[in-house]
């Protein structure tokens, strides 16, 4: 039996979809016959479907002249009550309820949410049911979309502690070369630290997603040094999930060579997600970045305060040239660091225990 009792499935549109865009049961049914096959066992499954607006293509047909926006709002508003019936009808069959989720990046920003979410999944996942997590399309609009559902499986993934990440596309995994080329093979496992293998990743997007193998690279390299084993793999290869779990399959494993708490895997993984960033000085950079010394981020090292954060919340921390070194959770609001800025003897505003550089 695997080790593996908590994993994070990402299934992507080009998975879930036919050559016409519309929704793929077959698939969708095998999908889910794995997932029951894989509670049977004890495992705790949380998917992150795409297709609801491959759903709503198949239902209804927006009129010309509407923004790609409005027209993405629409059929997604639609395709995602059909989405989740077809999985309510298919985990039926194995006596097990799914339950919708959807989210906003704004989900993962502030304290009250994120905990409100994360004791959700935890209550889910307690009993049959499994977590069907969406972007919620509806109100997702610019800031607040998440570059693609990649993006919302890792920060899935390390919310709830999963030990794995599993993204499913239409290809095998990362390969040696380009598709159809002589020679060119699955690359089996990937270090995530080897920033070289983004060489080998062609441009382009899925044919009907958001994303590409970009994407799904980055997300992979993020989770697996917060500590999550992430694999690419083909969704469409008969019992892939199964076969990872067992240790043999066709994909591309990143295996995970960290190992964070929770709070410091939400922080790896809160680039991006908060609006609100402090400046700091060289020589709070050089503190805070020393290998073998623990420092805490002081309002003396600290420039410049842009936007508004409440204690708790996620807060960016930028250095003189303009580049992200970290994240941290304020202890206190910014309107009280900004009276703070710049003196000494001040409490920290990030507490090394609250505080990740990477």
């Amino acid at each position: 039996m695997s080790a593996l009792r908590k994993i994070v499935v990402k299934v992507g549109t080009n998975v879930l979809a036919r050559e016409d865009g519309l929704l793929d049961i077959t698939s969708i049914s095998h999908l889910v016959d794995q997932i029951a096959a894989l509670k049977a066992q004890g495992v705790e499954v949380i998917l992150v479907s795409s297709g609801a607006v491959g759903a709503g293509r198949s239902l209804f047909q927006v009129p010309e002249g509407v923004s790609k926006v409005v027209r993405r709002q629409v059929l997604s508003a639609i395709g995602q009550v059909r989405l989740m019936e077809i999985y309510r009808q298919l985990f039926a069959n194995h006596g097990l309820f799914c339950a919708q989720v959807l989210a906003t990046r704004a989900d993962f920003q502030g304290k009250t949410h994120y905990t409100n979410m994360k004791n959700c999944f935890q209550a889910l996942l307690r009993d049959k049911v499994v977590p069907v997590v969406n972007e919620n399309d509806v109100v997702s609009v610019s800031e607040l979309m998440f570059t693609d559902n990649d993006e919302l499986a890792g920060l899935v993934a390390a919310m709830t502690n999963a030990q794995a990440l599993i993204i499913l596309s239409s290809v095998d995994g990362l390969l040696s070369g380009p598709p159809g080329e002589p020679g060119s093979e699955v690359i089996p496992e990937a270090d995530p630290a080897d920033k070289q293998l983004l060489k080998l990743i062609l441009p382009s997007k899925s044919s009907f997603g958001r994303g590409g193998m970009h994407t799904k690279f980055r997300i992979a390299q993020k989770a697996a040094r917060a500590g999550i084993a992430t694999y690419i793999a083909n969704g469409r290869r008969a019992n892939i999930l199964l076969d990872i779990l067992k240790g043999q399959y066709t994909a591309t494993r990143f295996p995970a060579t960290g190992k964070l708490s929770n709070l410091k895997k939400r922080l790896a993984y809160g680039e991006g997600e908060s609006k609100a960033a402090v400046h700091i000085n060289r020589g709070a950079e050089v503190a805070l970045c020393a290998p073998y010394k623990i420092s805490s981020l002081l309002p003396v090292g600290i420039t410049r305060i842009e936007g508004e954060f409440e204690k708790g919340d996620l807060i960016r921390i930028i250095n003189e040239a303009g580049e992200a070194i970290g994240m941290g959770l304020a202890q206190y609001g910014s309107d009280v660091a900004r009276q703070y800025l710049g003196q000494q003897g001040k409490r920290a505003l990030v507490h090394y225990d609250y505080l990740y550089i990477g």
